[in-house]
């Protein structure tokens, strides 16, 4: 008779033939993650944001997806979600090249990838994955064109709505093809793309910026890369400081409470969207302004149950040894999200985060954009809540780099 060990280690061989590729949980300390964002699952048509592909998914699809580094090195590899799936999600290939403009890649830049050694892999639904490091010299600021090829019916795809860039889609298998010709299908989301990690050279950490649209990025100018994680990588940068940083915030997220079209609460997802990429080193929370909007449909929370929930990133954080900023709260007076007792308990949850000691750090974005209660003028996109590229810069600004 076969003993445990044995029938653990040949299931253990088994599995990892039939996925091709290394578990997103295998982390090296020799990576560090320099572009990611945050895994959601499928949502409708948003008019005012424009179509996105998540619901119906993909069949035949080739689907190119360009993404600026925060920081690069001599090797890389990408990291996959299907942690929304219904059912396994079948990857017939993937590359990466240098982006050109829209669609297009650099001639003589492509690059196949492969998992497990393999062309091809399938992942479980509720897994994520990595995939083999490939020689790629990359640079700080440097874009990159990840194309996948998806050759049968993946069902809803785990995907991320506001990616303010835009996506790609052609028919058919163009994985090598540098042309931006048969790419005629345009989205403003990401789709199973949820990170690009670096290796080589001098060795780096990452920061993640995690939150909500507000770290995303909405209001900002679509394709600038002006969100604030945006302008934060820059100023790192020109300081000589070793850090990247990636941006996890999802649109419309809450802190307490699930939502079927802006995702699993932060306390849930702070895990994977964070602590389990490569090379964290520190994290800045910015969350909150959902739960205590108008449009809760779960109904008003109190500032107690609010600072309970930054409470448990911070535990979250600690426990991994990862440094966390916490951010306050910015205005909202006359946007939509507006009440009178959601302002009350946003000055409460900011008067916690400034004095009660428990952040290792504090970015007081509420102080730097705004105007008596309500956003300054320069710095409103228009709503009221949302910032434009100038008031993403101020914010970017208001963090003393040395908390990092």
């Amino acid at each position: 008779m076969r003993s445990p060990r044995l029938l653990t280690t040949a299931v253990a061989l088994l599995a990892a033939a039939v996925i091709g590729a290394t578990p997103a949980y295998a982390a090296n300390p020799s990576w560090h993650a320099a572009w990611g964002t945050a895994a959601q699952p499928a949502v409708p048509t948003a008019d005012w944001y424009g179509a996105n592909w998540s619901q119906q998914g993909f069949a035949d699809d080739s689907v190119r997806q360009v993404v600026r580094l925060t920081d690069g090195g001599t090797k890389v590899r990408i990291r996959l979600s299907n942690v929304y799936g219904s059912g396994p999600l079948r990857i017939a290939g993937a590359t990466v090249g240098r982006a050109g403009t829209g669609a297009a890649v650099l001639p003589g830049t492509l690059r196949r990838l492969r998992f497990g050694g393999r062309a091809a892999t399938v992942i479980p639904p509720g897994r994520e994955i990595v995939s083999d490091a490939a020689p790629f010299p990359t640079s700080p600021r440097e874009q990159l064109a990840v194309t996948l090829r998806l050759n049968a019916p993946t069902g809803p795809a785990t995907f991320h709505h506001f990616a303010m860039a835009t996506s790609y889609r052609a028919t058919g298998d163009r994985l090598a093809d540098p042309s931006a010709a048969p790419f005629t299908q345009h989205s403003d989301s990401w789709y199973y793309l949820t990170g690009v990690e670096t290796t080589g050279g001098a060795r780096h950490r990452t920061v993640v910026a995690f939150g909500d649209s507000l770290t995303d990025g909405v209001g900002s100018t679509k394709g600038a890369d002006a969100r604030y994680p945006d302008r934060l990588a820059e100023r790192l940068r020109a300081a000589g400081r070793p850090l990247s940083v990636i941006n996890a915030g999802i649109g419309g997220n809450r802190v307490l409470t699930d939502s079927p079209v802006y995702g699993e609460r932060a306390v849930s997802r702070f895990t994977r969207d964070v602590l389990d990429r490569s090379g964290v080193r520190s994290v800045v929370v910015m969350a909150g302004v959902n739960d205590l909007a108008a449009w809760n449909e779960t109904g008003p929370v109190t500032a107690a149950q609010l600072i309970d929930g930054h409470r448990t990133l911070i535990r979250l954080a600690r426990a991994r040894g990862v440094r966390v900023v916490g951010a306050t709260i910015m205005p909202i007076v006359a946007s939509a999200a507006y009440t009178e007792r959601g302002e009350e308990i946003r000055q409460q949850v900011n008067h916690w985060i400034r004095t009660s000691g428990a952040y290792d750090a504090v970015a007081d974005f509420d102080r730097a954009v705004a105007d008596g209660d309500r956003l300054k003028a320069a710095y409103d996109s228009g709503d009221h809540i949302h910032l434009n590229d100038t008031g993403y810069r101020a914010i970017a600004d208001a963090i003393d780099l040395d908390t990092l």
